[in-house]
């Protein structure tokens, strides 16, 4: 009897084994490749704002969502949340005009940006020295060599100039170069984007410009408007608690896409890879439930040209915002700044609430923002449902990396062993805050005052 009684315990401890395993699933390095494979590869030419590559990246995303057994959200009729958008392309053939001179769009006249937006005014020639600068409605500034120039601008914008003229520089001419005129993108129940024009002259016509003085005119030509869409993924993992609340963990699915001349901007760490990470925690979740807290799990499409996707999420929510206990928003996580602890991300805002704290109690390798300066915590999706009042950060494996916005953020550049490390140490600390009745809290002060 004693026997039988062994054997028996041994028989339901293996059958037990899979499933106690189940509870801890292993995120597969091979998977992550596979996703980001799709994401950053050639076939979506970096998955522009509201185009149709951002558009397959957000099918392919809701077919994860599928296949790994979530739902669609609830007051939703499928993975998919469209926002309609207004896309205007600037005419390229813009004109500055100062005193008698005019130059037209070209080697003598780029645009950084308001493109598409009309200037005058009376002009003011500035030293080059924020401290020093004047109030004026057309503000010409020869800038120093090196990225001495935001300061000037920001100084100028903050005077109130309606548009600031630049001299060129190597450093102005390289953003030029990769910048060209983009295409701007609102959505079409937000009115038209106001701001200073900001054109770069080249050296020889803008001491042309300096010496004419007097009254300036920019009239940007005529502009293309056409109406478009951008795509959020929204997948929902049902709790087995109505009152527990939503945890909700997001990423954005876009990028630069095709730059102006041509270049393919891939993005494969901003931001395939918090992508990919949402993909890898909607399955590791479903497959470690159910849950008593509620999650959904969403990308988010136009990040890129104003945070587009959260903000039109946050007026469009599947469920009531009060009902989001906390938002995860996962941001390049492909590689390690080595400013953090080994295997460590960055969370922005960390001392904002006990969110942070929680998670790394709970095994996450997150830490606190090493570039408060840098406000981070404002730049991201998490954003808009910080405020409105959502406990809700960003987690970054290198927010400072040297290929952000560049050519260079591809595949090839990523370390797929931090970024599969970096997911999975969010696999258990989620599926705790999930399961238990910690409600992350804003600290004293921490919530940002809504605008």
């Amino acid at each position: 009897m004693k026997r039988l009684c062994l054997a028996a315990v041994s028989l339901i401890a293996l059958m037990a084994a899979p499933a106690l395993a189940q509870q801890t699933p292993t995120i597969d390095q091979n998977s992550v490749t596979a996703h980001i494979g799709f994401l950053a590869g050639e076939e979506l030419q970096g998955r522009g704002s509201a185009t149709r590559d951002e558009a397959i990246a957000a099918a392919y995303v809701a077919a994860q969502f599928r296949l790994a057994g979530l739902t669609s959200a609830p007051t939703m009729d499928g993975y998919l949340q469209r926002a309609p958008v207004i896309k205007t392309t600037a005419s390229g053939a813009a004109t500055l005009t100062i005193g008698d001179l005019t130059v037209t769009q070209g080697d003598d006249l780029q645009i950084l940006s308001g493109a598409t937006r009309s200037a005058f005014g009376a002009t003011v020639l500035a030293p080059a020295d924020p401290a020093e600068m004047p109030t004026g409605d057309v503000i010409l500034i020869a800038p120093p060599e090196g990225p001495g120039f935001q300061a000037l601008v920001g100084a100028a914008a903050r005077k109130g100039a309606k548009m600031i003229v630049l001299r060129r520089t190597a450093a102005l001419a390289d953003i030029a170069a990769h910048n060209g005129t983009r295409t701007s993108v609102r959505l079409t129940d937000t009115p038209e984007r106001s701001g200073t024009v900001i054109v770069l002259a080249s050296p020889e016509a803008f001491d042309r410009m300096a010496s004419a003085g007097g009254e300036a005119a920019f009239d940007p030509g005529q502009s293309t408007i056409e109406n478009g869409f951008t795509t959020n993924a929204i997948g929902w993992l049902q709790g087995t608690n109505p009152d527990a609340g939503v945890l909700m963990v997001s990423a954005h699915l876009d990028h630069i896409g095709v730059r102006p001349d041509g270049v393919v901007m891939y993005g494969a760490n901003d931001d395939a890879s918090g992508t990919v990470a949402v993909i890898e925690l909607a399955g590791a979740l479903a497959a470690s439930g159910p849950h008593e807290r509620s999650i959904m799990f969403v990308a988010y499409g136009a990040e890129e040209v104003g945070l587009l996707g959260s903000r039109y999420f946050v007026e469009h929510p599947p469920v009531p915002l009060e009902e989001i206990a906390a938002n995860l928003e996962i941001e390049m996580i492909g590689d390690q700044d080595p400013q953090l602890p080994a295997g460590v991300m960055m969370m922005t805002g960390f001392e904002r609430s006990n969110f942070g704290q929680a998670l790394k109690d709970r095994g996450a390798l997150v830490g606190p923002d090493p570039y408060p300066e840098q406000n981070f915590f404002q730049r991201s999706d998490n954003y808009a449902l910080a405020l409105r009042g959502i406990v809700a950060h960003t987690v970054s494996g290198w927010a400072t990396i040297p290929t952000y916005h560049t050519p260079e953020d591809t595949i090839e550049n990523l370390n797929i062993a931090f970024m599969t490390n970096a997911i999975q140490s969010l696999v258990e600390p989620l599926k705790a805050m999930a399961d238990g009745a910690f409600t992350p809290e804003w600290a004293e002060g921490g919530r940002p005052e809504p605008r």
